[in-house]
C-alpha cells in the first residue's frame, strides 16, 4: 500500500513538474512592438486564448483526468463570454475593452481554479499598467461608462415632422395604433409598466416587450435580434407587422397620408425631389427619435465632477456594478446597446422562466436575424440608462423589479449569488440613471 502511495506520489510529482517546465519555461518578456501587439502577447502568455476564442488551442494537459474536463467546462463558458482572439485588434469594441479592463481592474480572471491548472497564469504589474493604458488610449476615458452628450445634431423641421408622424394613428391599418401606444415618452419610452409584452392592432399581443426608444441612436443595431441597421429602418418594421400595426404595406400607408395635401406639401419641401415615400416618412421619425437622448442625470453630473450629485450608497452601488462584471456589457454612453450577449451562459433561463410564457421565435434572439446556430439566445443587450423608468424587464417582460432583474443576471451570466445589500446598492446605482428630456416626466 504504502509502496502504491509512493508511485502515485511520484506520479504527481512529475506532473506537476511538467506542467510547471511549460508554463514557466516558455514565458516571455513583453516584445518591444506597437502597444496592441504587446496586449496580444500578454494576453497569450496568459493563455487567455485557451478559452477565450471560438479554435481554442488546448495545452497537452487538457488530455488528463480530472483536470481536462474542468478546462473544457472553462473554455465553453469562456468562448459565450467573448472570443477575445478574434477582437482584440486595433478596432476592438468597447465593450471588449470594458471586459479587458474589468480582469485588469479587480483581478478576477484568470480565475483562482484556473490558476490552479494553468501555473504562472495571472497578470504581473508591468502587464496590467500596458494592458490599462491600452484601454485608456482606445476607450478615452477612464470609466467604463461614459457622459452622455447635452445634444446631438438633426434637422429641427424633419424632426418636428418626425414627432407628428411617430404620434399619428394614420400609419397603422385600422387608425388606432401609433409608435407612441408601445414607446411612451411620458413614462420611459417603452411600454406601460403594467404590460408584459407590446399590445397591438386589435389588442393582438407581440413577443416582446418594446425597448425603449429614448437614446436608441447610440445603439449598435436596432430591436433585441439586430434585425434594423438604424433607426430608420427600425421605423419600417412594425408599421407593415400584422401584430403591431396590421397586415399591409408601405404603399398603402404612403397612399393614405398622400390624402393629406397639406403633409404632401411638406414632404415635398423637406425633402426635395422625393416627396412623401416610405424612406421620407421613416426618416423623418428616426430625426425625430436622434432628439430624444436624456443628458444630466445624477450619475452624468458625477462624472462631471459634482462629486456630490450621488450620495455613498449609490457610489458604493457604482462600485458593485463594476466589480461584478455588469459594466463589461452595460458599458459606454447609454450601459448598453453596444453588443449582443448570451443570456444563459449559466443555467437555462428559459427553462426556469414562468411556464406561463410559452416560448416563440422572438426567445431565438440573434439567431432570428442572422440564422446562425451559435447565437442562439444572443439578444442585444440593453442600455440602463432611465432603467428605473422602463419596467418591465428583460426582452420577455419576465421580471417587474430591478431587484429581480439584478438578480437574474448575476445567476444567468455569472452564475453567482449576490447578497442582498449587494442587489441593493446596485439598484440605488441604477436609479442615478434617469436623465433630463422635454418629453420625459420623473
Amino acid at each position: 500500500m504504502k509502496k502504491t502511495l509512493n508511485i502515485a506520489l511520484c506520479i504527481l510529482l512529475f506532473v506537476a513538474a511538467a506542467i510547471a517546465v511549460y508554463r514557466f519555461g516558455f514565458r516571455k518578456s513583453i516584445p518591444d512592438a506597437p502597444v496592441t501587439q504587446q496586449v496580444v502577447s500578454i494576453l497569450k502568455q496568459n493563455d487567455c486564448f485557451v478559452c477565450h476564442s471560438n479554435n481554442p488551442k488546448l495545452p497537452f494537459y487538457s488530455s488528463f483526468p480530472i483536470i481536462g474536463p474542468m478546462i473544457a467546462e472553462h473554455a465553453n463558458h469562456a468562448v459565450r463570454f467573448t472570443d477575445l482572439e478574434s477582437k482584440v485588434n486595433e478596432n476592438i469594441d468597447e465593450v471588449t475593452l470594458s471586459m479587458l479592463d474589468h480582469a485588469v481592474s479587480y483581478g478576477m480572471m484568470p480565475t483562482t481554479e484556473y490558476r490552479l491548472i494553468h501555473w504562472g497564469t495571472r497578470f504581473n504589474r508591468m502587464e496590467k499598467s500596458v494592458i490599462a493604458g491600452w484601454i485608456k488610449e482606445k476607450r478615452g476615458y477612464d470609466e467604463p461608462v461614459s457622459v452622455i452628450p447635452d445634444c446631438v445634431e438633426y434637422d429641427a423641421a424633419k424632426a418636428d415632422l418626425g414627432e407628428r408622424l411617430f404620434n399619428d394613428p394614420r400609419i397603422s391599418l385600422d387608425g388606432t395604433i401609433t409608435c407612441a401606444t408601445c414607446h411612451v415618452l411620458e413614462e420611459g419610452g417603452a411600454d406601460h409598466a403594467d404590460e408584459r409584452v407590446s399590445e397591438g392592432i386589435n389588442s393582438l399581443k407581440g413577443g416582446v416587450n418594446a425597448p425603449t426608444v429614448y437614446n436608441s441612436g447610440f445603439n449598435i443595431r436596432q430591436f433585441w435580434n439586430g434585425r434594423a441597421e438604424d433607426l430608420r429602418e427600425q421605423a419600417e418594421g412594425p408599421a407593415t407587422n400584422p401584430v403591431e400595426m396590421g397586415d399591409q404595406t408601405w404603399d398603402q400607408i404612403c397612399d393614405r397620408l398622400r390624402e393629406d395635401k397639406a403633409l404632401v406639401e411638406e414632404f415635398e419641401s423637406l425633402y426635395p425631389g422625393e416627396g412623401l415615400t416610405r424612406m421620407t416618412v421613416t426618416g423623418a421619425i428616426a430625426e425625430f427619435e436622434k432628439t430624444l437622448i436624456t443628458p444630466n442625470c445624477r450619475f452624468d453630473l458625477y462624472l462631471k465632477g459634482d462629486k456630490n450629485a450621488i450620495n455613498s450608497e449609490e457610489l458604493a452601488g457604482y462600485e458593485n456594478f463594476k466589480k461584478n462584471a455588469c459594466a463589461t456589457c452595460h458599458t459606454g454612453v447609454i450601459l448598453g446597446g453596444r453588443s449582443f450577449e448570451y443570456l444563459d451562459i449559466y443555467g437555462n433561463y428559459f427553462d426556469d422562466r414562468s411556464k406561463e410564457i410559452e416560448y416563440n421565435s422572438d426567445d431565438d434572439g440573434l439567431k432570428s436575424f442572422t440564422g446562425k446556430d451559435e447565437d442562439l439566445h444572443k439578444f442585444k443587450v440593453p442600455g440602463l440608462r432611465n432603467v428605473a423608468l422602463t419596467a418591465p424587464y428583460f426582452h420577455d417582460g419576465t421580471f417587474q423589479t430591478l431587484d429581480e432583474s439584478v438578480k437574474a443576471m448575476a445567476q444567468y451570466e455569472l452564475g453567482r449569488e449576490l447578497t442582498e445589500n449587494e442587489v441593493h446598492s446596485i439598484v440605488s446605482f441604477l436609479n442615478t440613471l434617469s436623465g433630463k428630456n422635454p418629453h420625459l416626466t420623473n
